[in-house]
């Protein structure tokens, strides 16, 4: 009920929080969120600012919602999945989901999702050539992730993750406000210079109307060695507090992991390499919580009902 709550938008004490940065209550926006055809829920995974692990998170967030173990994030059915790369000038999501190659065209050329662990995936990584960069102004940005996301057969999917550019300009505004978002998760570390951004992404999902679902606490800690102790390397419990202040939930805490690196650059996302280490754990607690927000992969759910 706590997450539910916070779907539709109802967080005590948001208001006043978010006067620090300007946007207590910010007016309506023009909006054009027409539904993408056979995509019942999306959901933005941002951060207010770069070097965060935000993809890391996403990768590992859509992989375990498509496994085949959808018990272990509380849905009561195998869950058909989606993720749009939309950081168009640093696509990440083809090497941590081990893609590669240009997309096909459907018969009413629409791009066809790359797949790999049950994730169709859509990349600007697909169509650059290795190395290439995307020197592109504002409107250029914005066409091309109409296209990514609008110009791809993508099928039936219960629900379509969007890695999210970092930061809150023109992109993030753009791609909040011409997809129907279901929500959104904030990702942070708990170092002071990034929970500062997260007030500012919370309150660029309030403008635009995009309930936020909770935030996730990215590099957390370090455990040492054998001893299991917990070395609070970027400060402790900052998301945390950040989301008590705001009236989100806080919907894990992911620890600084070696092994998650390692996997994202061998293309496998550590939730399925290592499921049952703390940062495995942690992703399919998070994934949970998503679930249980928009009530995925249930009767009645959000994803049915669209």
């Amino acid at each position: 009920p706590r997450l539910a709550a916070a779907a539709r938008g109802i967080a005590t004490g948001r208001a006043a929080a978010l006067e620090k940065v300007g946007f207590a209550r910010p007016p309506p926006l023009p909006r054009g969120r027409e539904p993408i055809a056979g995509v019942s829920a999306i959901v933005a995974v941002a951060s207010g600012k770069g070097g965060v692990g935000k993809s890391t998170v996403a990768a590992n967030l859509a992989a375990a919602l498509a496994d085949d173990d959808f018990a272990s994030v509380g849905a009561a059915r195998p869950l058909r999945v989606g993720l749009l790369d939309a950081d168009v000038y640093g696509p990440s999501v083809p090497t941590m989901l081990n893609l590669r190659g240009e997309p096909a065209l459907d018969d009413q050329q629409r791009m066809l999702p790359l797949e790999n662990f049950n994730v169709k995936a859509m990349s600007m990584g697909f169509l650059l050539k290795e190395g290439a960069a995307a020197v592109w102004r504002g409107p250029m940005v914005a066409s091309a992730l109409e296209r990514l996301s609008r110009g791809v057969a993508w099928g039936g999917l219960d629900v379509m993750l969007v890695d999210m550019p970092p930061g809150t300009g023109d992109a993030q505004i753009s791609v909040s406000q011409r997809l129907p978002l279901a929500g959104a998760v904030v990702v942070s570390t708990p170092q002071k210079v990034a929970l500062d951004d997260v007030r500012r992404g919370v309150a660029m999902f309030d403008a635009v109307d995009v309930p936020v679902l909770g935030v996730v606490e990215n590099m957390a800690y370090y455990e040492c060695g054998n001893s299991n102790e917990r070395v609070y390397i970027f400060g402790k419990g900052g998301a945390r507090g950040v989301a008590l202040e705001l009236g989100v939930p806080l919907l894990g805490e992911v620890p600084l992991q070696p092994d998650v690196c390692q996997a994202s650059d061998q293309g496998v996302p550590a939730v399925l390499a290592n499921p049952d280490s703390p940062a495995g754990k942690a992703y399919r607690t998070i994934a949970q919580g998503i679930v249980e927000a928009l009530q995925l992969g249930s009767s009645g759910s959000t994803a049915d009902s669209l």
